[in-house]
Order: structure tokens, then sequence, then C-alpha cells
């Protein structure tokens, strides 16, 4: 009996320390301790003993997990482990459509080696030369679309 509280004790140590510690280890050792706790039970107790030690190590998580993320947050301490800034913001450039820059020409904003920046139709994208090096001020024309970049050529 001592064992499988110790076992269950040390797992729900290990699950509460989780909030702490980054990665998943104490987790999963905190897992293998309830297993290793359920187990016992079984081994000790019987079928009867060991789904009462499910239900212990299941409820047992249940609160853990419903403290860290219920009442710690509230704490002075929990204010100041969770993130509560929201991140905002787009993309430097906007997405270029495959019918609208097509085979259109541009100019280079800075020199392409082989990747930079050029404008075409008035907007300013990422683009990539596979003609090699393209100089700042040249012409150039687009001729296929990556994900989120131009590959352009020079302009013959």
């Amino acid at each position: 009996m001592n064992a499988i509280l110790m076992f269950f004790i040390a797992g729900a140590v290990l699950l509460a320390a989780e909030v702490f510690v980054p990665g998943a280890i104490l987790g999963i050792f905190a897992a293998i301790s309830l297993l290793v706790g359920v187990v016992l039970s079984f081994v000790e107790y019987g079928s009867t003993g060991g789904w009462i030690a499910v239900a212990a190590a299941l409820g047992l998580t249940a609160i853990t997990l419903w403290f860290e993320f219920k009442v710690l947050p509230k704490t002075a301490l929990g204010r100041r482990l969770f993130l509560k800034a929201e991140v905002t913001g787009a993309s430097q450039a906007p997405l270029a459509k495959r019918e609208t820059v097509l085979g259109q020409d541009g100019v280079a904003d800075t020199t392409l080696a082989p990747t930079g920046y050029v404008t075409v139709a008035g907007k300013r994208y990422e683009a990539y030369s596979r003609s090699g090096l393209i100089a700042k001020g040249e012409a150039l024309r687009v001729v296929e679309l990556d994900n989120f970049r131009l590959i352009v050529q020079k302009n013959s």
C-alpha cells in the first residue's frame, strides 16, 4: 500500500512540476509513475482495487490539471508564469496571386544574389533569381511563384 501511495504522490508532484520545467519529460515520468501505481494496485488488490486505482489516478490527474490551469494562473506566481500577451502581426510582404504577377515585368529593389526584393505592379515582393546575380534597378520578369516568393530572371 505504501508503494502505491508513493507512486501516486510522485506522479502528482511530477505532473505539477511539469508547469515549471519545459518539455514533456516530467509529464512522461508522471504518467509512468501513475501507471506503476495502478499496476501495483491490480497485482496487490485484484481487479476491484486496480479499477479503484485507475479512477483515483484519473481523478488525481484531473485535479492537478484543474489546479494548474484554473487556480494557479490567478495567483501572483501564476501571473508571472503564464503568458497573457497576444502576438499580432502580418507578413511583411503581400502574398502574390499567380494570375496577377506571372509574366509581369518588374525592377530589382535590392541586388538579387540570388535572393532579394523586387517591385512588380507597384508592390514589393521577395524574389529568387534563376539567372544568378541581378543588380539593383535592373529590369526583370516573373517566371514562376514559389510559396512566398517570386522566381524571376533578367529581362532580355
